[in-house]
């Protein structure tokens, strides 16, 4: 899984979900995320066009 300080998904309507402290990953299901918290939550393939994401230096 890959770490974000902040991970921002565009969604095809050009919808925007910003999530922070996350790691995540991207697979033929769609974009699993867990929070720092442990939360979980998958944002199925057809809903995502694009993600941006960001680290702390």
């Amino acid at each position: 899984m890959q770490r974000a300080d902040e991970l921002t998904v565009v969604h095809h309507d050009d919808t925007e979900s910003r999530f922070q402290d996350v790691t995540y990953t991207l697979s033929r299901e769609g974009l699993r995320l867990v929070t720092a918290r442990g939360d979980e939550q998958l944002i199925p393939r057809h809903e995502v066009l694009t993600t941006h994401a960001r680290k702390a230096a």
